[in-house]
């Protein structure tokens, strides 16, 4: 592989980049983390084993329209972008004997990292069909027991989720970046097969050559 210093896998929630970027980061021998742990927005609004949903997080998605929560949390990644591309320019030209990393989050919003003028980064958006990460929401929410209040939360946040991923397809395709569909029952390992033979072709973050 070519001399990458850093990886980045953006992607609506739910879509699979946490599980295919640890997949990536172990074959590199990178360290892998999640824009999440730099700032989270708000939360999921369902119930897990460490607790109910918080009151925040459930005014947060039950009062703002789908409309509202896109500009939200499209405002809430612009103000964390700085912080995103000093991790991204200190990793990348790091001293050759420190590890790479692989970053992932929806916080990697492709009309900002088409702008990095970084070395040694490139990067790929997954996605996958609205259904499939339907699916996987209802599964972690435990949809069919939850009460009609709990699923009105689901629901919005899936909308939100629906409308971040259609918008994130239609600039990655304006801006010719790289992108690999997650969806066709692939496991994590072919995933991350198909990530790095596009990290191997670029010539800038998600791009395979500079005249796209």
């Amino acid at each position: 592989m070519r001399d990458v210093r850093v990886v980045l896998i953006g992607g609506t929630s739910n879509v699979g980049k946490s599980t295919v970027a640890q997949a990536v980061a172990e074959r590199l021998g990178f360290a892998c983390l999640s824009t999440d742990a730099l700032a989270r927005h708000p939360g999921r609004p369902w119930r897990t084993s460490e607790g109910e949903v918080p009151a925040h997080v459930a005014e947060h998605y039950g009062s703002l329209t789908v409309n509202d929560l896109i500009t939200s949390v499209l405002d809430h990644y612009d103000r964390l972008w700085p912080r995103i591309e000093e991790l991204i320019t200190t990793r990348a030209v790091e001293d050759r004997g420190s590890a790479g990393l692989v970053l992932e989050g929806s916080a990697l919003w492709p009309v900002r990292v088409a702008r990095l003028q970084v070395p040694h980064t490139a990067a790929v958006w997954l996605s996958t069909d609205d259904s499939v990460v339907r699916s996987r929401v209802h599964a972690a929410g435990s949809y069919e027991t939850a009460t009609a209040a709990e699923r009105i939360l689901m629901d919005k946040f899936l909308a939100r989720t629906e409308r971040y991923q259609a918008l994130m397809i239609e600039a990655v395709g304006r801006l010719g970046l790289d992108r690999i569909d997650a969806g066709d029952g692939q496991s994590a390992g072919e995933l991350a097969d198909m990530v790095l033979a596009a990290v191997d072709a670029q010539t800038a973050p998600g791009r395979a050559s500079n005249d796209r």
